[in-house]
């Protein structure tokens, strides 16, 4: 009878241990805007700045800011991620192709955008779930409220923090997070610029 405990356990601790192994952003695959798909890892060693975008929302101007703060520091191993929604006031209707040509033509946009999803309906985007969602990402519970809310993603793909719609993407807190060595910057969700 010892030998079968000691057979289940052995057998066990395994699933269960893998079973308990948080994600990491970089684990993910997505689809981009042109139709391809991504692994996420291909970000690795790069800090990055996810943002859900619209056509046709009150903060549209922010892909202005958006692509002058990636010219200014995607040498400094800094990426930025729009990820196209139509949940928040159906403030970007088009198809992916219509998208792209309202970002670049309007806005020069050339950092990397993605296919639209959803965030707030049953079908969820898995990446979206993980930035929303602390027993995923293993920090923080985060409620998408509006376009253009921005995550912070660390080098190793660890969640380092959120900012609601209002914050620009070049605020200083951001910038400081971009520039900052190695070391990690926790921002807090509820931080304030």
């Amino acid at each position: 009878m010892k030998n079968v405990f000691v057979l289940v356990l052995l057998f066990c601790v395994p699933l269960f241990s893998s079973a308990q192994t948080l994600q990491n952003f970089h684990d993910f695959e997505v689809v981009t805007i042109e139709g391809d798909t991504i692994s996420l890892s291909q970000y690795a060693g790069k800090k990055l700045l996810v943002v859900n975008t619209a056509s046709y929302c009150g903060y549209t101007h922010q892909f202005n800011d958006l692509e002058a703060l990636y010219e200014q520091y995607n040498t400094n191993n800094f990426e930025i991620l729009g990820f196209p929604c139509n949940d928040f006031g159906s403030q970007d209707p088009g198809a992916d192709s219509t998208i792209l040509e309202f970002c670049t033509s309007n806005y020069n946009v050339s950092f990397q955008m993605m296919s639209r999803i959803h965030i707030k309906t049953g079908d969820t985007s898995a990446v979206y779930k993980w930035l929303q969602r602390a027993d995923l990402n293993d920090v923080s519970d985060v409620s998408v409220t509006w376009n253009f809310n921005k995550f912070l993603i660390n080098a190793d793909g660890t969640w380092a923090g959120y900012y609601d719609s209002p914050v620009m993407p070049n605020a200083p807190a951001i910038v400081d997070w971009i520039l900052a060595g190695s070391e990690p910057l926790n921002i807090s969700k509820t931080e304030k610029l």
